[in-house]
């Protein structure tokens, strides 16, 4: 399946980086957290994929263009830099086209916009570009495929907790409970949509807004509750977070390793 990366966003609350880089590539270790996820997907032989660019697109461009695998691996240099073992690529087998959907736009627009590059893609992988999970892609595909769905995600329990407030209409609290506390599950990305989710989506709208509305009051859109790894990088702690895992060698996303 070809796989569709939402890489336009502002990423203002991940202000430390992306005032100078687009939020996909933000290091995690020594790589951008675009590679970790493409190299997942990868992993499960789905590698073509369609980047659908806004802020800083330039930069992603640029990345991949002067691509060069061994800044970040081991490698030996022979003939005074003639011969270098290993030589190849790491991403020698991946498609990848860069759409400029935009500065501006929502992720229902910018998958409106890369829809001419999904021509005959009865389904599709997507993401938003900032998660790390651990997920079994082939069994999610799997279930998601049986469930008949229009479109399908991970739902995940947050990964933050906060405490929920309930309070008289005076202003008196009347109870702190933590949120986790609850049974609350939170939209995780890791989307597979079938080529019907553009019947949907009407001018200007939000993905999981209105078209995901429309398609739970038909019951066509599905999720699957993991329990395993999931972090996304939303703030600069959690770039932090990130690097103290890759530091360490405790790396639930590197499903290749």
């Amino acid at each position: 399946m070809k796989v569709v990366l939402f890489c336009g966003g502002l990423g203002t609350r991940l202000r430390e980086h992306s005032d100078t880089i687009p939020k996909p590539l933000v290091s995690v270790g020594q790589r951008p957290i675009i590679w970790h996820i493409m190299r997942y997907y990868a992993h499960y032989g789905h590698k073509d994929f369609v980047l659908a660019l806004g802020y800083r697109g330039d930069l992603i461009r640029e990345y991949f263009l002067n691509y060069n695998s061994n800044l970040s691996r081991d490698f030996v240099m022979m003939d005074g830099g003639q011969r270098l073992e290993p030589a190849e690529s790491d991403i020698a087998d991946w498609r990848i086209t860069f759409v400029d959907t935009g500065l501006h736009a929502n992720i229902g627009e910018r998958l409106v916009a890369v829809r001419k590059y999904l021509d005959g893609e009865k389904a599709f992988l997507a993401n938003y570009s900032d998660q790390l999970t651990d997920l079994v892609l082939p069994e999610f595909i799997e279930s998601a495929e049986k469930s008949k769905a229009v479109a399908s995600f991970l739902s995940v329990r947050p990964s933050q907790s906060y405490h929920c407030v309930n309070a008289s209409s005076e202003g008196y609290v009347e109870g702190l409970v933590e949120m986790n506390a609850y049974d609350v599950w939170v939209n995780g990305g890791y989307f597979l949509l079938r080529d019907e989710i553009f019947d949907y989506i009407k001018e200007g709208e939000e993905l999981v807004l209105d078209p995901f509305t429309r398609l739970s009051e038909q019951r066509k859109l599905w999720t699957q509750r993991h329990t395993g790894f999931w972090k996304s990088m939303d703030t600069f702690k959690d770039k932090i977070t990130f690097d103290r895992m890759d530091g360490t060698g405790n790396r639930p996303w590197c499903v290749w390793e």
